[in-house]
C-alpha cells in the first residue's frame, strides 16, 4: 500500500530509541522527511548518517518549553505534515511510595509539554487545514499496571485533552489519536522487569518472564510492527480515523472495549 508519504515532513519526538525509533525509521523508509529529536547527540548523529538528507536532528529535551520553541523556529513556513509525540514515562512506583514532587515531575514528564506542544502547532495545522498528531502512550490508560500509579493517573489526562480537541479541529483535515501500547521489547520495560523483582524478590529474567506470562500471544511486542500501524495513522489515508485510543497489546487488556 502506498502510504502517500514520500516528501512529506514530520516531527518525531524520542526518534532514537524505543518506539521513536522504529517510527523515524520506518517513515524514512515510506520515503518522509524527518526532523528527528532526542536528548543524546550520539545517538542523533548515528541517525543522520544513517539516513543522509532524510533526517534533520534537534539534540534536546522535548519536554522542555525552550525546545518546543526551538522546533516551531526549525519548521518555519514549512508544510509540517505530523508530530509523534513520545517521551519516556515516570519511575516505576506503587502509590504509598510516591510523594508530592514525583506528582509534580509526572504532570510535567507526562502532559504538560504535550499540552505545549500541541498548542504551539495546532495554529499552523489549521491554518494548512491538514495535520497528523499521534501521541504514544500506554496501556495503562486502560487497564492500570502495577507499580506504575504516575502513569496510570497522568497518561488518562493526556486521553482527555486529546479526545476533546480532536472534537474541536475535525473539520480542518487534522487528526488526534493515541496508541496505547502494552508489553513490548524496549528498554523502558526493564524498568518494570527490575521494580518488580525488587518486591518478588525475584531475578529480572524471571520478572520478565511473569510478564510475558500475562500476554495471550506469548511475547512482547516489537517496537517495528508498532510503528507499521504509526506511520499509517501519521499518514493521508487514515483521515477518517480521530479522537481514537488504540491499543496494541498482543491480547493483554481484557476489557470489552480494549
Amino acid at each position: 500500500m502506498d502510504l502517500k508519504l514520500k516528501d512529506k515532513l514530520f516531527v518525531v519526538c524520542g526518534s532514537t530509541s524505543g518506539f521513536g525509533g522504529s517510527i523515524a525509521k520506518a517513515l524514512i523508509n515510506e520515503g518522509a522527511n524527518v526532523i528527528a529529536v532526542a536528548r543524546s547527540e550520539d545517538n542523533i548523529k548515528k541517525l543522520e548518517n544513517q539516513f543522509p538528507g532524510k533526517v534533520e536532528g534537534v539534540a534536546k529535551d522535548v519536554t522542555q518549553s525552550s525546545t518546543i520553541s526551538f522546533l516551531k523556529d526549525k519548521v518555519g513556513d514549512r508544510q509540517l505534515d505530523g508530530i509523534l509525540i513520545n517521551a519516556g514515562g515516570p519511575p516505576a512506583k506503587s502509590f504509598i511510595e510516591t510523594d508530592l514532587k514525583d506528582w509534580d515531575g509526572a504532570y510535567k514528564s507526562l502532559l504538560r509539554w504535550k499540552v505545549e506542544i500541541t498548542k504551539a502547532f495546532i495554529p499552523k495545522f489549521t491554518k494548512q487545514n491538514y495535520g497528523r498528531l499521534l501521541f504514544v502512550e500506554s496501556m495503562s490508560v486502560k487497564q492500570p499496571v502495577e507499580n506504575l500509579v504516575l502513569s496510570n493517573s497522568l497518561r488518562l489526562s493526556v486521553v482527555g485533552f486529546v479526545k476533546t480537541l480532536s472534537q474541536e479541529v475535525a473539520d480542518r483535515g487534522i487528526t488526534l489519536n493515541i496508541l496505547a501500547p502494552g508489553y513490548h521489547d524496549t528498554q523502558a520495560m526493564q524498568r518494570l522487569f527490575v521494580k518488580k523483582s525488587e518486591v518478588l524478590k525475584i531475578s529480572v529474567e524471571e520478572a520478565k518472564n511473569q510478564f510475558e506470562s500475562e500476554i495471550k500471544m506469548g511475547k512482547m511486542g516489537s517496537p517495528d510492527e508498532f510503528a507499521s500501524l504509526a506511520i499509517w495513522l501519521l499518514s493521508p489515508i487514515s483521515k477518517y480515523i480521530t479522537g481514537q485510543t488504540i491499543s496494541v497489546d498482543g491480547g493483554l487488556i481484557k476489557s470489552i472495549f480494549g
